[in-house]
């Protein structure tokens, strides 16, 4: 029966990320969660088994729209058989039978190139990774450090760069940057375990959680390997424990009395010249490499002007005329917003212009709500971005038109002159992509044309969200 199948055979969440995006009010060297904390169950296997606790935990689970793992088990087929496999799941957890099964390893592209595995659990190892979270999480959150910013309830990249932001402007305008080599993967699992046994005193959740890590992989050839070390990303559980490990070395940054801002695996020390910020990197990366038994990539890591650096989407530039610090796309997300609007405006594109118009419009509203918070510095950037995803529009509209004569005859019907038209689309070889930009096609197919179709113009949007984004960045650090 499938649900003895559920409980004996679970195979490992779905690709979503635990933490809220909500603003916080928590400073600096002061421990998230300290004031207004939220009743606590007790950290025992029962309240992580309760009935009532796996219920929320699925529809966590569920509302994270995760893909099935190795059983192929999706969450609609889980739903359909809950009330029956809750209470089998429950025993199994509290007597010791619970078996996680396999996780399914995915790889998808790193923005700075190369590939980052994804690790998928069955639905059911999803539900309880879950279960275990919110057992825990209440236990541990309200004791990391306030410059922890990774997958913790109201904290998020936004309070990262307020807090960021609130150290360049008073003058650490160096960053040692911090990239750990395959963090996710090389975690000691010996080490957690002995991390957590210091607040766990019920050994069945310490048993739970290593068989949690010890799950095997299965690769995207078939081939299933041993799990030996890492806490794999994708598991609901997988950012706390992540964030256990490294409050160590928060704590140590902390003791040293460091100006820093720690993302996940992102780490950001913030100091006042290059030279204090090679000493700071040598010594961290000692207690790192030491202490903490992994590896900073030294490729990747360095010591540099915060304008220079890449900090979760976003770079911080000092304007040393205006006494301003600017928040700025980086690198990375400019090149990567630029590859995305090619994929999604490609010159072939075969539906109606409006298809094309509403999934890009879905995604410029999901990136225009990240990089809300940039400053007015942006501006350019975002025209930019706004005119030539126009232009691509222009472009497949042409191709749409087909035939040169035709193209002439709908600009004419748009409003275009008829001379000026038929000299233009005629005067020469031209590709659709060189008359996308002609001064006819321009001019006819105009801004106030897409703007009526529908088309969300990024710095429109920009200018809308941004008396929340100024207010949500002064809360963020607690100025407002």
């Amino acid at each position: 029966m499938i649900l003895e199948a559920a409980v004996k055979t679970r195979k490992g969440p779905d690709g979503g990320a635990v933490g809220s995006v909500l603003p916080t009010a928590t400073h600096a060297g002061v421990k998230a969660g300290s004031k207004d904390r939220k009743a606590k169950s007790a950290l025992v296997m029962e309240e992580i088994a309760n009935e009532r606790n796996l219920e929320i935990a699925f529809k966590n689970v569920a509302a994270n729209k995760g893909a099935p793992g190795p059983d192929g088990k999706s969450i609609e087929e889980v739903r359909k058989h809950l009330p029956l496999m809750l209470p089998q799941l429950a025993k199994s957890l509290l007597n010791g039978t619970y078996q996680p099964g396999d996780i399914r390893r995915v790889w998808i592209p790193k923005s700075g190139g190369g590939q980052r595995g994804l690790g998928i659990p069955d639905v059911i190892d999803r539900i309880v990774q879950q279960a275990t979270l919110q057992v825990m999480q209440p236990h541990y959150d309200p004791a990391f450090d306030g410059s922890s910013h990774g997958f913790r309830p109201g904290k998020s990249c936004h309070t990262a760069i307020a807090e960021a932001k609130s150290y360049v402007e008073a003058g650490y305008e160096w960053v040692v940057d911090i990239d750990l080599e395959r963090f996710f993967d090389t975690v000691n699992h010996q080490r957690l375990l002995s991390t957590l046994e210091r607040k766990v005193t019920d050994r069945r959740i310490i048993e739970l959680i290593n068989k949690m890590l010890k799950a095997q992989v299965v690769m995207p050839d078939g081939v299933v390997v041993a799990n030996e070390e890492g806490t794999p990303q994708g598991g609901p559980l997988s950012p706390l424990l992540s964030n256990i490990v490294l409050d160590e070395l928060d704590a140590k940054l902390r003791e040293r009395g460091h100006k820093f801002v720690r993302y996940a695996d992102d780490c950001n020390i913030y100091v006042r010249s290059e030279k204090a910020g090679k000493r700071v990197m040598e010594s961290t990366t000692r207690f790192i490499e030491g202490r903490l038994r992994l590896k900073v990539n030294q490729a990747k890591s360095a010591v540099a002007r915060t304008g220079e650096r890449h900090f979760v989407g976003f770079r911080l530039e000092s304007d040393l005329e205006r006494d301003q610090v600017h928040v700025l796309l980086s690198k990375k997300s400019k090149q990567k917003i630029d590859d995305k609007i090619r994929e999604l405006t490609p010159r072939n594109w075969g539906q109606s212009l409006n298809s094309c118009i509403k999934q890009v419009n879905v995604y410029l509203k999901g990136w225009a709500g990240f990089f809300k918070i940039c400053t007015a510095e942006i501006e350019r950037t975002l025209q930019a971005l706004d005119a030539h995803i126009r232009r691509r529009l222009r472009a497949i509209q042409l191709k749409h038109w087909r035939r040169k004569r035709t193209i002439v005859r709908k600009l004419i019907q748009l409003g275009a002159n008829p001379k000026t038209a038929w000299r233009s689309i005629y005067a020469g070889a031209k590709s659709l992509w060189k008359m996308s930009h002609t001064p006819v096609v321009d001019r006819t197919l105009r801004n106030a044309l897409w703007a009526r179709r529908g088309l969300l113009s990024l710095w429109n949007r920009w200018k809308e969200l941004q008396p929340k984004a100024n207010a949500q960045m002064l809360f963020a650090f607690g100025c407002a």
